[in-house]
């Protein structure tokens, strides 16, 4: 199982400084996300400072750029970082696409799927000098001149994950992803019952084997330095899980475990903007199935048992900011 790190950073300036501190702790990846700054500006800036560790992207978003966008982006970076880039991409859900970015939602996991498709046409294309042809369900693709083409690069095997919750788009990610990345709101039961099925299925209708897809979850972590600490940071994942549970995304998760009710309280309080009330909707018993917790020298043997055999790579839903403990996390899981 490797282990990974994430950050959400007040500025990209920050990118490059924690990129190297992720590296010289010895994190396998370091992914960044796009919610307040763009994903690749951050990743740019992080291939920098650094010579080994992968850079990732949890995640870009798919539905708001053409696919011929993001392949001269994640082309470029591939090269700078000199193969080590992951481009990881979501969907993000409808209400964002049409409210926030004023674009047309569509069937999410087809829709991905034919991203993933053109996306590996184009780079196709520019690696071996063919013809651009490609046509799928929302893109078809077929004008690549050479005032345009950037010729190939030295690592032209992009890997691509993506998001996956449901699982439809579990199935398409085991058809044509190379990786999966799973959401913090999960559960071994979910993980073991729903998601790898799926992804087994999707890469059987492909003739593709379930092994060859990367399994990479995000974990709510409770950690500290003592139970105290640890039950703070607890306190803290009560009212994010609260405000994931309430979005009807999640509401299969939910519902595997008996809290369907529970989901529909906490959207009925979210609509009406209650969101103080929410986290008491998130009972001790939840918090078990969802959270991780305990010091930082004991995580990494608690994930490890937890998600062997599940996962193949980990990260703690904790933002990486530098500090020396998180060390003490990769040398646990190490260990």
């Amino acid at each position: 199982m490797k282990v990974d790190a994430e950050v959400a950073l007040a500025s990209p300036a920050e990118a490059a400084s924690l990129a190297a501190k992720a590296e010289e702790y010895g994190f396998d990846c370091l992914w960044v996300n796009e919610t307040k700054h763009d994903p690749f500006i951050q990743i740019a800036l992080a291939a920098g400072s650094t010579r080994n560790i992968e850079l990732g992207t949890s995640i870009a978003l798919a539905f708001t750029r053409s696919p011929t966008t993001i392949a001269y982006t994640a082309w470029d970076l591939q090269n700078v970082s000199k193969g080590r880039f992951v481009l990881g991409l979501g969907s993000q859900v409808k209400g964002h696409i049409e409210r926030r970015f004023g674009l047309k939602w569509e069937p999410p996991a087809p829709k991905m799927k034919d991203v993933v498709l053109a996306l590996r046409s184009v780079w196709g294309s520019w690696q071996t000098g063919s013809r651009l042809d490609y046509n799928g369900r929302f893109f078809h693709l077929n004008l690549m001149t050479p005032f345009f083409d950037p010729g190939p690069i030295e690592h032209p095997a992009i890997p691509v994950y993506i998001a996956a919750v449901s699982e439809g788009m579990c199935r398409a990610g085991g058809m044509v992803a190379d990786g999966i990345h799973v959401h913090p709101l999960h559960t071994v039961k979910y993980l073991r019952e729903v998601i790898r099925p799926a992804i087994a299925e999707g890469a059987s209708r492909a003739s593709r084997k379930k092994e060859d897809i990367t399994v990479a979850a995000s974990v709510f972590s409770a950690v500290g330095e003592n139970e105290s600490e640890i039950e703070a940071v607890k306190e803290t994942l009560r009212q994010q899980i609260a405000f994931y549970a309430s979005t009807r995304s999640y509401k299969k998760v939910l519902e595997l475990h008996g809290w369907g009710d529970v989901g529909e309280k906490l959207r009925s309080l979210s609509l009406k903007g209650e969101w103080a009330s929410m986290a008491r909707e998130v009972t001790d018993g939840m918090l078990e199935e969802f959270v991780v917790r305990g010091t930082w020298s004991e995580i990494g043997r608690i994930v490890d048992k937890k998600y062997a055999g599940l996962v193949d790579r980990v990260r703690m839903y904790l933002p990486f900011d530098g500090d020396e403990k998180w060390r003490t996390l990769v040398e646990g899981f190490r260990a």
